[in-house]
């Protein structure tokens, strides 16, 4: 059997590649930390945990031993975590690096982290401009550790850039967004921008049979990684609520959120939608799901973690969407929609 070494392998994306990877027949290391039971959940898939800090680089030696075939990097940042691995090029055969969709940029320079929206084509191919490379923020540092890794010729690397991610044991869960609201037993969806609002998602499913076929096919590639069809807001917080059996009503208006009424993670005032034809030309790659089918996984584990204590301490991320509005701010919510009755 071939060997392959995942970096967060405990994680989101992590555990979708080294599940794909072993149901393939790989022999499966997994650097992780040692807080938790992450160790114990690694073994009970089928694969060895090696436990430290992929900052170390003693773990690091530890977890590449005399070599592997494929490493898989699904927490990478920048540059610099590139250049850490690749000061192991020689034990290393080929990877598959995740990086990110919020790398693009349109032809004016906007990009998701510029003030102003991009104008993006519909739908974006691999071939499409990017940010410049840095490390001052997180699309920079993506399009950083992209470059550090395409422009390197020992390892052969194939690169991923997801969208909106969701599935199990994910700290940035926009699914939540419903799903909350669902259990706050809401009987509407109030979405801005009509509801049209387009930000392509993206399977963990998705990223595990791309790492799949990218670990048995090397090659120097970069390929987007989403969901069959970018669906609207409303689809989706419609396919969220058929997955728990809730019954709410889409009810939605023109234009941006007003304050918090109509905020959700995809409330974007033009569609971000990716073009998946060069993996199938590629990898052959075929989809595991549409977003309906796969949904359900996330929404199971949402409904799980989101039990055990508060959703702020248990998904962060969304906390940190927020920035400092509020998702559920149900009485500017009831307000909007009296108005909007009389």
């Amino acid at each position: 059997m071939a060997d392959a070494l995942v970096l967060g392998g405990s994680g989101q994306i992590g555990q979708a590649a080294v599940r794909a990877l072993l149901v393939d027949g790989w022999d499966v290391r997994v650097l992780c930390r040692g807080s938790g039971d992450h160790a114990g959940r690694v073994r009970a898939w089928g694969a060895e945990p090696v436990l430290g800090d992929r900052h170390d680089p003693a773990a690091l030696d530890r977890a590449l031993g005399a070599g592997v075939d494929v490493l898989v990097d699904a927490i990478a940042y920048d540059d610099r975590d590139a250049a850490q691995v690749l000061a192991y090029q020689h034990r290393v055969g080929s990877a598959v690096v995740v990086s990110s969709a919020a790398v693009y940029a349109d032809g004016a320079g906007r990009s998701l982290e510029t003030e102003e929206f991009p104008d993006l084509p519909e739908p974006v191919g691999e071939e499409q401009a990017t940010v410049a490379p840095g490390r001052t923020g997180y699309a920079g540092g993506k399009a950083a550790l992209e470059q550090a890794w395409l422009g390197q010729h020992r390892v052969p690397a194939t690169v991923l850039r997801p969208g909106a991610i969701h599935g199990p044991g994910c700290v940035q869960p926009r699914e939540w967004t419903f799903v909350k609201r669902a259990l706050d037993s809401r009987a509407v969806r109030v979405l801005a921008f009509d509801g049209e609002s387009r930000f392509h998602t993206t399977s963990s499913a998705v990223l595990g049979e791309l790492i799949r076929l990218a670990a048995a096919a090397p090659g120097t590639r970069v390929l987007n990684a989403v969901d069959p069809q970018a669906l609207t807001v409303a689809e989706i917080g419609a396919a969220v609520h058929a997955a728990m059996g809730h019954d709410a009503e889409t009810v939605a208006f023109s234009g941006p959120p007003r304050g918090n009424v109509g905020l959700t993670p995809w409330a974007v005032p033009a569609p971000v939608v990716l073009d998946m034809a060069a993996a199938a030309r590629e990898l052959g790659y075929v989809a595991p799901g549409t977003y309906e089918q796969t949904v359900g996984a996330a929404v199971e584990w949402l409904l799980a973690a989101g039990a055990r204590e508060d959703w702020r301490t248990v998904f962060p991320g969304v906390a940190r969407m927020e920035a400092g509005r509020d998702f559920f701010d149900y009485a500017a919510e009831d307000d909007h929609l009296a108005r909007a009755a009389r």
